[in-house]
């Protein structure tokens, strides 16, 4: 394989260490999840086993028996404790940290394996099942969480156990004589294998990320050959189809996206970091291609993916459903994940777009206000039986939540060589060193979510030319810059404003974005969303929840017309903007003892209307909620 093209990457992330966030909005869930959410997580992973079934003493007939994917919830919750420590040091967590990293080293076997279930339960079935059974997938996520761990405490010990364990796997698994030529069921090596490149500068593993991305889907199908090889017939695969796990064709002949939602997140994430180290314009090509297909028919208002609870994942175009909606919280991770690398490729706004909706949205409403208790589903609407929930069996969407949030900080901002890029308009700061050798503080002051106003102040030693580039939300249709008691207004270029300058100590730029609210309608392909509209302000997508009505939510209808005032209820949901408006709702006296009546004009009574952030929903009494509502 060939590693000496250029990377095609116009963009280069600003760690997450090197920002600091103190606003409103994301602060205080960051802090609930250093202080609330990551105790609760160890908590729950010693309480099911799940951390202790790396001292390999389980034995037949004790419960509860290690599961495949045990070792993926303590690796997620392994990366975000050391992502937590990275930014906040804590001697508790620091030695429970170790403590654990110490357990996992401990499990290795003496030719590199790593995995709880097939070293206790059956280590005679060993690769043996890859379509179904993990393994790769929670060597990816050890791997992860190896690599964390190293940049957030210097200490290579769980590192040097990961690579033994990936060296383990190139020789297992490879297109050379004698290897096995598969390819994990559930994608996630694949990416960590990146980032392990990246960790080591070992390039062995980034050509084994791209053997398995290559390999996936090709014929003969592996998946074929193992299935009879344990005596069973691939007819009788019960998802009928190797798209559910995005193994059908190879990727690159890939044009639909499908089958399983997280697992094809982590695939296409991959694919985006190949395409970006290897300069491979195939790959890039065919994200492109997947990523329009998604977020043209298969995206919800959230950001949320995947409408189906039989394949936790994707069905036909535009089938969005809201009450059956499946959303799992991990897919719209996936998907942030997806988009963040896609927007370091171009610097396309059209990437970040997403990314923030999937944040603001179908990301956070994974975890309630309080840390504690988590959603694996997020539908648009609820007959007020779906609540979070304090652990689950299939456990991965809490720690991955949990790792997301502790590294917020790396979606922000992005840097090449010339200048400095905003992707997020979050409240903190970041220091960077330009290309030119310059350090730059920039500081940001705002109210975001609940205010477009932005303020970018620069901090330097002496004066320095460089270009600050802006992203203009793609709900944003005005917008103004103003400095020096200047106001102008310069083109977007895809989604973003650029103002190259000699910056000078103390510079202030303002940027003003328009967020009013606005009435949204679905396609018309959508069928679930037929006469309905949503409402949206800046990234929020909002909702109405049974608690602030006295009556069926269901009945409510909101005229084209309608005018929504703002809010902002600072003892609300831990202080929140909300929508006020005016609706409708039938009177229902003139259906007095009567189910059906011919169409004419029936009088209506106005009723008051309160819309909340759907991130914030189901932190109160429980009840109804709706996105979608019956638009006049």
């Amino acid at each position: 394989m060939d590693l000496s093209v250029t990377p095609r990457r116009r963009l280069t992330p600003v760690p997450f260490t090197r920002v600091r966030i103190d606003d409103s909005f994301w602060a205080p869930r960051l802090q609930v999840n250093r202080e609330q959410t990551l105790p609760a997580e160890y908590r729950q992973c010693k309480e099911t086993g799940r951390i202790d079934a790396f001292a390999l003493d389980w034995q037949p007939g004790i419960e509860p028996v290690p599961h495949i994917f045990w070792d993926s919830d303590v690796a997620k919750w392994v990366e975000a404790a050391s992502y937590s420590l990275a930014t906040h040091p804590d001697t508790a967590l620091a030695e429970q940290l170790d403590d654990v990293v110490d357990l996992i080293i401990s499990a290795q076997q003496p030719d590199g394996y790593l995995n709880i279930y097939y070293t206790v339960v059956e280590p005679e079935k060993r690769w043996s099942n890859l379509r179904d059974c993990h393994e790769l997938y929670c060597a990816g996520h050890l791997i992860e969480s190896a690599v964390a761990h190293f940049q957030a405490t210097g200490n290579r010990r769980l590192l040097n156990a990961m690579c033994r364990y990936a060296d383990y796997i190139a020789s297992v698994f490879g297109a050379e004589p004698g290897k096995k030529r598969g390819y994990c069921g559930h994608e996630e090596i694949e990416l960590a294998l990146v980032k392990l490149y990246h960790a080591t500068g070992e390039e062995r593993y980034l050509q084994l990320s791209r053997y398995f991305v290559d390999e996936r889907g090709r014929q003969p199908h592996y998946y074929d050959l193992e299935t009879r090889a344990r005596g069973e017939a691939p007819e009788d695969y019960w998802a009928k189809t190797y798209a559910y796990c995005q193994a059908h064709l190879p990727v690159r002949e890939q044009t639909e996206v499908g089958g399983h939602a997280v697992r094809a997140m982590y695939l296409y994430s991959a694919m985006a970091d190949l395409a970006a180290e290897l300069g491979d314009e195939s790959l890039k090509d065919t994200c492109e291609r997947l990523w329009t297909d998604l977020c043209h028919k298969r995206m919800y208002l959230t950001g949320g993916i995947g409408p189906s609870r039989h394949n936790e994942g994707f069905t036909a175009a535009f089938d969005l459903p809201n009450e059956t909606a499946y959303a799992e919280t991990c897919a719209a991770i996936g998907l942030v994940f997806w988009a963040h690398r896609m927007l370091q490729l171009d610097g396309d706004g059209r990437y970040a777009d997403v990314m923030e909706r999937a944040l603001y949205n179908g990301v956070i409403s994974g975890v309630s206000l309080d840390g504690q208790r988590f959603f694996y589903e997020n539908p648009l609407a609820s007959n007020g039986t779906h609540h979070r929930q304090d652990w689950f069996g299939c456990a991965c969407c809490p720690p991955n939540l949990a790792r997301l949030l502790a590294s917020l900080g790396g979606y922000i901002y992005s840097q090449d060589a010339e200048g400095l890029t905003v992707h997020l308009y979050i409240q903190g700061e970041t220091q960077v060193t330009l290309a030119n050798g310059a350090t730059v503080t920039l500081q940001q002051q705002t109210t975001y979510p609940w205010s477009g106003k932005v303020q970018l102040r620069c901090e330097l030693s002496a004066p320095v030319e460089f270009t600050l580039r802006l992203r203009v939300p793609g709900w944003c249709r005005r917008y103004k810059l103003r400095m020096d008691d200047y106001t102008f207004e310069l083109p977007s270029e895809k989604g973003y404003v650029s103002l190259t300058r000699e910056w000078n100590n103390g510079d202030v730029l303002e940027l003003e974005l328009d967020m009013p609210v606005e009435h949204l309608v679905a396609h018309p392909a959508v069928h679930d969303d037929r006469g309905l509209v949503a409402l949206q302000r800046g990234p929020l997508v909002y909702c109405l929840e049974a608690v602030d009505h006295d009556v069926n939510l269901r009945q409510i209808t909101i005229p084209d017309d309608a005018f929504f005032g703002i809010r902002y209820l600072p003892d609300l949901l831990g202080g929140v903007v909300v929508l006020e408006g005016e609706g409708c709702v039938a009177d229902e006296r003139d259906w007095q003892d009567i189910l059906y009546q011919p169409l004419h004009s029936l009088p209506s009574t106005p009723v008051a209307v309160r819309a909340i952030p759907y991130c914030t929903w189901d932190n109160r009494e429980p009840g109804e909620m709706a996105v979608w509502l019956q638009r006049i």
